[in-house]
């Protein structure tokens, strides 16, 4: 079978880290091939390198044969290679058609002519059973139509090589189907796909081959209907794996967090969350589902005191919350791991040891007289690194930004467990990570409710979800859509809710 892509000895290397060490691949045609690996494994970096985004310090890229030297984005564009980013690159306010065309407008004389690139847009769009509206506004269509326009990008400029990185992170199960169906059509045309991801779920259902990074190094390609997802996740962690998520059955204990006809504003000054009412009880996990942007951020920001709320009540063991500081809170017991670990999660050029007291550095042994205490911090950190397998470099001095993504999140999840709090409020805490980093997390968080405390988890991976919760709340543009037993539910269910199918009605 014919090479469309081959990438041989690719060295890049930022400072303090090789990010491709010598690494080789070759994408055959009308193939799709999986690039699987952990979180900073050097995947995107590679991708970056063949789309022009980098330029590679050793190597050499051929493209149908020839040997190419890509130095931008749009010379890859010119070779017939596009890239699906994970952060959709469009402009909000402008229609399908003009984000389309951006940087090729199509010209009649003087004037645009956006009436015969709609209409070639709309031919694409059939042919490819995409079924998107060229005239829509990007801010109007869901995330899944905005994958779908990021595609139409790679096609209209006649993309056969077509790369999508992580392309199913904020996307509902069933959206998920329709990208693979999408993959398929594409493939039949006789384009051929390269996919980063981590889940290996779906490297089963759609890849033909999958070749596998661990730290900057291929560990090896295999043929992905004959090798198991054990064998995958193996080659690229290093060790064996459990994707199972052991918890017994409990009864959940006191009630513990009560959201009471909750509203909460958006940043957009509209209701973001709308007479939202949960309870959380001492002993379980309540999973929040949705699709990304559809209140969870603000729901979060009100619980934690980031964001002022408009109306509705929040009540810890009984007592109302609403108008509490951040760090009242801290002190009633809430700890919180934020979505964004380097925005939210840690001040990224403070050492490891002062990025674990950063709740807690005005209290005693850490600080004396207003004045902080370095041993018993260090000492607090090396504690908590070893109860939280934390890898650090030059352990606990190390910058917290030198961290890879995995050690920054289990930081985090250590500071806050470290708390020992009445309700665990743990949003996204396995994203972007890999299998070996999530298994251990979830068993972190399984713990927590074992030790009669309660967990609010918020997470857009519908699996982690069904795995862990106890009870699952649906919400969908702000409001509460219904409330299911893990145990009584499954993936469909979940996602036609997710959707804003209520329980009991039909799609």
């Amino acid at each position: 079978m014919e090479h469309v892509v081959e990438m041989l000895n690719i060295r890049k290397e930022f400072p303090g880290i090789v990010a491709n060490d010598r690494v080789s691949i070759d994408l055959r045609n009308g193939e799709i091939l999986a690039l699987l690996g952990e979180n900073g494994a050097g995947k995107s970096t590679l991708m970056s390198i063949l789309f022009g985004l980098y330029r590679p310090d050793e190597g050499i890229i051929k493209v149908r044969g020839k040997e190419v030297q890509i130095t931008n984005p749009t010379q890859a564009n010119a070779l017939g290679i596009g890239m699906v980013h994970q952060h959709f690159k469009l402009v909000h306010n402008f229609t399908i058609t003009e984000n389309i065309v951006l940087g090729m407008e199509p010209k009649k004389g003087l004037r645009l002519d956006l009436t015969s690139a709609a209409a070639r847009i709309r031919e694409l769009s059939r042919h490819y059973g995409l079924n998107v509206d060229p005239d829509a506004i990007i801010e109007d269509v869901s995330v899944g139509m905005q994958q779908r326009v990021e595609i139409l990008k790679m096609l209209y400029r006649n993309a056969e090589v077509l790369i999508f990185d992580e392309p199913t992170s904020v996307l509902t199960p069933q959206e998920i189907q329709d990208l693979m169906e999408i993959m398929r059509n594409l493939i039949r045309e006789g384009k051929s796909i390269i996919l980063i991801t981590h889940k290996l779920k779906e490297i089963k259902a759609i890849a033909d081959r999958c070749t596998v990074i661990r730290r900057g190094k291929v560990i090896g390609t295999v043929d992905v209907k004959s090798t198991s997802e054990s064998e995958m996740a193996r080659m690229m962690v290093g060790r064996e794996v459990s994707f199972s998520v052991n918890k017994e059955k409990r009864d959940p204990g006191e009630l513990i967090l009560e959201i009471d006809n909750l509203s909460v504003r958006s940043g957009r000054n509209i209701l973001g969350v709308r007479d939202f009412s949960l309870q959380v009880r001492a002993g379980e996990i309540v999973g929040i589902a949705g699709v990304d942007g559809n209140g969870q951020t603000e729901l979060v920001e009100a619980l934690t005191g980031l964001r002022s709320i408009e109306s509705g009540r929040i009540l810890l063991k009984g007592k109302d919350i609403s108008s509490h500081g951040i760090h009242q809170r801290i002190r009633a017991g809430i700890a919180h791991i934020p979505e964004d670990r380097q925005k939210r999660g840690l001040v990224l050029d403070y050492s490891v040891e002062y990025n674990l007291v950063l709740e807690t550095h005005s209290n005693e042994p850490f600080a004396r007289h207003g004045f902080l205490q370095r041993e018993p911090i260090r000492k607090h950190a090396r504690k908590v690194m070893d109860d939280f397998d934390v890898r650090a470099g030059e352990g606990a001095a190390t910058k917290a930004r030198s961290l890879s993504g995995g050690n920054q999140q289990k930081a985090i999840v250590g500071r806050e467990i470290d708390l020992d709090p009445e309700l665990l409020i743990a949003v996204q805490p396995t994203r972007g990570l890999d299998v070996g980093s999530i298994e251990y997390i979830h068993r972190r968080l399984v713990e927590q409710r074992d030790r009669g405390k309660a967990v609010l988890l918020v997470s857009l991976e519908l699996d982690e979800i069904l795995d862990l919760s106890d009870k699952i709340a649906i919400i969908s543009r702000g409001e509460l859509v219904g409330i299911v037993r893990a145990d009584e539910t499954d993936e469909n269910e979940v996602g036609l809710m997710m959707a804003g199918v209520r329980q009991g009605e039909s799609a």
